[in-house]
Formats: structure tokens, C-alpha cells, sequence
């Protein structure tokens, strides 16, 4: 099995420390998004989706993170502990409910502040506006306290006593907005307590192992300055600037 990754990338970070934490073997195989490999013809030939990750299994291509999260607890069941992905139907629905939720609030929000502290100004060849990254902030925040009473609430993890699918897509979006300096867990003990409980659950050296880069991040943005790629690229994220 050939997993495509950056581990610049949230969803890319789920998928590889799924995959290492349950003993699921893969090659990995960079896509280095700073250089715009995922727009090459190669990666296009694999996935016209052009997006990281993507799991390539013999000759079946899956893309979107979460499908292939649940792909390989299908896959590997006598591999994969029953709460990752729990078999009882009202625990299961829970990690999909978290899942279905976590695209448009805490993932969009994340990224957004990510994107804005790390890459706004290299694109955009300019500081970022204060009332633009004060509105991303307050959004994110606002997710992270639907996390907290809703998700949450007084649980060791999402679903209770043990570590599931949902805690490892939401522990990988909030570790994003660490990597530029904004400290999602200040002021939130709450969150934190289930930040080392997720580590610990995963594997403390496995999860730094898999945040590393992320935790770096400064490096991505002189790494963008110096790329021959930048002005193929700078098109693309002005879009999502503007």
C-alpha cells in the first residue's frame, strides 16, 4: 500500500499516524506541496483530485482522508482496536457526527489561520490585515469551544473512555494553528488534559514524530520564498485570500 502525503498537511498527519499507531504497513510517498507536486502530471495520473492524501492500494486509488481512515479499519480489523471505529451503531454515528462537523468548522478555521500566518505574507507580498486574522482567530476559537461543551464535554475523549477516530482528526487541526505560534490550548485546560491523553494514546514519540514538521512551520515559509514553484502558485492561494 502507497500512501501520498505531505505531512505539512492536517488530514495527511491523521492518515500517517493512524496508519503507524495500528502497525498498518505503507510506503510513503511525498508529495511535497510547497513545490506543487500535487499539480504535476505524475500525481495527476494517480489522482485527478490533486490533493494529499491519497492511498493507493494495488490498483484501487482512494482519496479524502476520512474515507481512507475508514477504509483501512475495514481493511485490518483484526489489526485495528474496535475503538477506533466502534462496531456498536450509536458510538459509531458519534465519530461520523464529529467527522460530518469538523470539515467546515474546526478544519476550515485551523487551516485559515494557518494559511494567513504562514503564507499571506509570501503570496500576498504583505503583512495580514489585523481585522482579517482577528476574524479568522474568532472563528476558530468558536469551534474550539464546540469542542470543548459539545464534543467533549466532561469525556476522557470524544466518544468516553477510550481514543477514537474523532479525537485523532481533531487533535491533528488544532496542532496546525500551533505550528505559526497561535496556542489553541491556552486558557483551555480542559483541552489540554485531552491533548496528553491523545499522546499518550497514540504514542507520544510517534506523535511528535508525525507533527515535526508542522511544529517548523516558520522554515515553510522562507522554504516558499526561495521555491522556483512560487509564481505558479501564487495564483492559486490568492483565491483563497481574497
Amino acid at each position: 500500500m502507497e500512501l501520498y502525503l505531505d505531512l505539512h498537511s492536517q488530514p495527511c498527519r491523521s492518515v500517517f499516524l493512524f496508519a503507524k499507531a495500528v502497525g498498518i504497513p505503507f510506503e510513503f510517498k511525498l508529495v511535497d506541496l510547497s513545490k506543487g507536486q500535487q499539480y504535476s502530471e505524475e500525481f495527476g495520473k494517480i489522482s485527478p483530485m490533486r490533493r494529499v492524501p491519497v492511498m493507493k492500494d494495488e490498483s484501487f486509488v482512494l482519496t479524502e482522508s476520512t474515507a481512507i481512515l475508514e477504509y483501512l479499519v475495514q481493511k485490518h480489523p483484526s489489526s485495528v482496536a474496535d475503538h477506533w471505529f466502534p462496531a456498536e451503531l450509536k458510538q459509531r454515528a458519534r465519530v461520523n457526527e464529529y467527522l460530518s462537523w469538523q470539515h467546515m468548522n474546526l478544519r476550515a478555521h485551523g487551516s485559515k489561520v494557518f494559511l494567513l500566518k504562514a503564507l499571506y505574507p509570501v503570496i500576498m507580498d504583505a503583512e495580514v490585515p489585523k481585522e482579517k486574522m482577528d476574524a479568522a482567530v474568532e472563528d476558530l476559537n468558536q469551534s474550539l469551544k464546540m469542542l470543548e461543551e459539545k464534543f467533549l464535554q466532561s469525556k476522557p475523549f470524544i466518544i468516553g473512555e477510550k481514543i477514537s477516530l474523532a479525537d485523532l482528526v481533531a487533535i491533528v487541526e488544532i496542532m496546525q494553528p500551533v505550528g505559526v505560534g497561535v496556542d489553541a490550548f491556552e486558557g483551555r485546560p480542559k483541552l489540554t488534559v485531552w491533548r496528553e491523553r491523545v499522546k499518550k494514546a497514540i504514542g507520544e514519540k510517534l506523535f511528535d514524530e508525525g507533527h515535526e514538521v508542522i511544529m517548523k512551520a516558520s522554515s515553510l515559509t522562507q522554504k516558499m520564498k526561495n521555491s522556483s514553484d512560487l509564481e505558479m502558485l501564487k495564483p492559486k492561494f490568492r483565491k483563497l485570500f481574497s
